[in-house]
């Protein structure tokens, strides 16, 4: 139960500057906009299979799983909300780069600094590796072809 509450809190911090980053790509260019959203749905769907299946089978509740998962999820449009709300008056070429700049690094410190080392902890932490590097070749993969 500890490690989904973990992930769901790790993913949802993870999410808000998702909701922000597709905001402001779609800002920039609807194409790429819609780009972004669709590389993040396909990669939300392991992020919710990582909070659900721990809390499922920790307390053996698919309502408990759903909601979870759910609420880490719901931060990505909570994160465009308050992205249109907030910055919206200062959008420029600058600002839409430090965005990027900042969503893409505290991704990375995410899966570096608290997924990696927990992965270490609990089993095969190569395939781990495996998994992150796999994760950014598909998503660099798809905006190309997207």
């Amino acid at each position: 139960m500890r490690m989904g509450m973990f992930t769901a809190l790790a993913i949802g911090i993870h999410n808000f500057p998702e909701g922000l980053a597709t905001f402001t790509a779609a800002l920039s260019d609807a194409e790429l906009g819609m780009a972004i959203a669709i590389a993040i749905a396909i990669h939300n769907i392991p992020e919710g299979i990582a909070v659900s299946v721990p809390v499922y089978y920790a307390t053996g509740s698919r309502r408990k799983a759903f909601i979870l998962s759910f609420l880490s999820g719901m931060s990505e449009p909570i994160g465009a909300l308050i992205g249109y709300s907030v910055l919206m008056p200062f959008m420029s070429e600058q600002l839409f780069g430090i965005l990027f700049a900042g969503v893409a690094g505290i991704m990375v410190f995410i899966s570096l600094d608290e997924l990696l080392p927990a992965a270490r902890e609990y089993g095969e932490h190569h395939l781990s590796i495996y998994g992150l590097l796999a994760g950014m070749v598909v998503m660099a993969f798809s905006l190309l072809i997207l």
